[in-house]
């Protein structure tokens, strides 16, 4: 079944009855069972569901870290399957930005190398005038020179949103970015968040238990057991 709420646009991300098993000492677990899913370009998606319903596997999927057991995977008009683990490093480095609730910072780098390490992937000479601007660009132009030990939890999570966006990604996938930050905290790490999304026109497939975030987003995915379960989702509403 196609979810797809603008058919203007290609689909930023199409999936097409994705399976993604598992092994386990107590036999095969199914975590994905036949997904199909389809985000247009620009849109903003909040995907929701208990623990152990897929999020993150799905996340893992778009973001070719976890491959489909079964199933076609599309992303920026590219067929994952059919990218060696090179190509799908590649990929990720060009088109997507991650944001995790844990922010994955490299504790031995300072916060200007932490965000230019996806550029150097890209061989950008210039990397660290980039992620120079991408750290102004979250009011931290004067903690560039500090270890993420030296920072605080939002500090460290609007690092990471810098690592994630320097490279102008037209795909930006979120974690519960907000998980390990305290309410005011988070609230602005969100607030930027959209506001960059705004501003560079980059789809945005967020994973939240916020109800107040999904508010936020064109439209809301929810998933069960493996499946999408909303097929049909709330529109924000427009301003009159």
């Amino acid at each position: 079944m196609d979810h797809t709420v603008n058919q203007r646009h290609r689909p930023a991300i199409q999936l097409e009855d994705v399976h993604v098993t598992l092994p386990s000492r107590a036999g095969p677990v199914a975590i994905l069972r036949g997904l199909d899913l389809s985000v247009a370009e620009g849109e903003a998606i909040a995907v929701v569901g208990r623990s152990g319903s897929g999020k993150s596997t799905l996340l893992m999927v778009i973001a070719g870290l976890e491959r489909a057991t079964q199933g076609r995977v599309s992303v920026a008009g590219t067929d994952l399957g059919s990218l060696n683990e090179d190509g799908l490093a590649r990929l990720r480095a060009a088109n997507i930005g991650i944001v995790f609730q844990s922010f994955h910072l490299v504790p031995t780098m300072t916060a200007i190398e932490n965000v230019a390490l996806p550029l150097e992937f890209l061989d950008r000479d210039d990397a660290f005038p980039v992620a120079r601007e991408a750290l102004a660009e979250v009011g931290l132009s004067h903690r560039e020179a500090h270890f993420p030990g030296q920072l605080s939890g939002g500090e460290q999570q609007r690092v990471a949103l810098a690592r994630a966006l320097a490279p102008k990604p037209s795909l930006i996938l979120a974690d519960e970015p907000t998980g390990n930050l305290d309410l005011t905290t988070g609230a602005q790490v969100m607030d930027l968040l959209f506001a960059l999304k705004e501003r560079t026109g980059a789809t945005l497939l967020l994973i939240t238990h916020d109800r107040s975030l999904t508010k936020r987003c064109d439209r809301t995915v929810s998933l069960a057991d493996g499946r999408v379960v909303t097929p049909a989702a709330k529109r924000r509403a427009s301003v009159s």
